[in-house]
């Protein structure tokens, strides 16, 4: 069987007692999980922070900038509250997401199949790193236990729903209701974000310039032995802000003071992740969330991220206001697709492409 080939979804479903050679991760990077557990288990107190914006109404500002800042610092990842996007729309998202994996034929899945030689390309798909990374010594060719199905959402002029599913049938007016509404939330929390470092409301939405936006449904099956894989290897994410949304069933784990942490689940809430961009931007003020995702035993999880990015031919570098003779820039400037290219060719592992553009004082 050419295990190579087939969606990770086909495996777990075909009854496998013994996950393939290409999904076993190397010791180092196995989470510590047994069998028959979920997740790993850690309190409320220790998990990242909820926030209530208050539909970032102007009589909260100072106060919501505040927790948003403290958050950013500390763990480059919270939740949010109070967004303003309806609960509908975040259960109907992951509602035709989940439909798509489970209830359409695999041969009409194909029909969406990304084009595999290409990094992120539209479709549905399993393997993200390009060819060439495989033959790189430095690269773990470790395969994700996932399937997913990404969307270019934004600009308008990337958005084809002709690409997108057909089934359920109101797919592709979900998806771009979503990404319509999701848009609205970065920009606002952009705003907040610079507001909590001092500088002007618009001052980060400006480095960034016009979102790139992707929307990527993640489908993670069931895995038979989920000590010896992982859902999505650790890695920070490469553009300026993430808002993502899970389901029930838990798995996203957040790298914290030497430790991974368990994000429980929040149906309602929206979680904010800071990607390396933002971590160039405020000089590293904050810092992007390096994060992984874990499978069971059990029961296939999803979960649905919005990635808002700069366009490929922009420049990233600190913002002024925030370098000076005392405090210089600790990032060289990058082209962002530049860094795109690298991040798919090297591949995730941690922070590694993010802390390449270091400069050594």
């Amino acid at each position: 069987m050419d295990f190579q080939m087939m969606r990770v979804q086909s495996l777990s479903e075909g009854g496998i007692a013994e996950v393939p050679a290409q999904y076993i991760q190397p010791p180092e990077e196995r989470p510590p999980i047994s069998d028959n557990l979920t997740v790993i288990d850690n309190s409320d107190e220790d998990n990242v922070p909820m926030i209530d914006v208050f539909g970032f109404a102007s009589e909260q500002r100072d106060t919501v900038c505040k927790l948003i800042g403290d958050a950013c610092a500390q763990w480059g990842a919270f939740h949010i509250t109070n967004h303003g996007v309806p609960f509908e729309l975040l259960d109907q998202i992951r509602g035709v997401g989940l439909s798509f994996f489970k209830d359409c034929p695999v041969k009409d899945k194909l029909k969406y199949a990304c084009d595999p030689n290409s990094p992120a390309s539209q479709g549905y798909g399993s393997k993200m790193l390009r060819p060439e990374a495989e033959a790189e010594a430095e690269t773990s060719t470790v395969l994700d236990w996932r399937d997913y199905f990404d969307h270019h959402t934004l600009p308008l002029s990337r958005r084809d729903p002709s690409r997108w599913p057909h089934f359920p049938s109101n797919y592709r007016q979900v998806v771009a209701h979503y990404s319509d509404e999701l848009k609205l939330v970065a920009q606002k929390l952009l705003g907040l974000i610079s507001e909590s470092l001092g500088l002007p409301t618009s001052c980060i939405e400006d480095a960034v310039g016009e979102f790139y936006q992707n929307i990527t449904i993640s489908y993670y099956p069931a895995c038979p032995q989920p000590h010896l894989t992982l859902g999505l290897q650790s890695h920070s994410d490469m553009g300026a802000i993430t808002l993502l949304i899970q389901d029930h069933v838990g798995g996203l784990q957040i790298f914290k003071d030497s430790r991974w942490i368990t994000v429980h689940p929040q149906s309602n809430a929206i979680l904010v992740i800071l990607a390396d961009q933002m971590e160039i931007i405020t000089n590293g003020k904050y810092r992007s969330a390096q994060h992984r995702a874990i499978t069971n035993s059990s029961s296939p999880r999803l979960s649905v991220a919005t990635f808002h990015d700069p366009a490929k031919t922009v420049k990233i570098s600190p913002a002024s206001e925030l370098t000076s003779n005392s405090s210089p820039p600790k990032y060289r400037e990058v082209k962002y697709g530049d860094y795109v290219s690298s991040w798919y060719t090297k591949g995730p592992k941690g922070k590694r492409n993010i802390d390449a553009l270091l400069i050594n004082c």
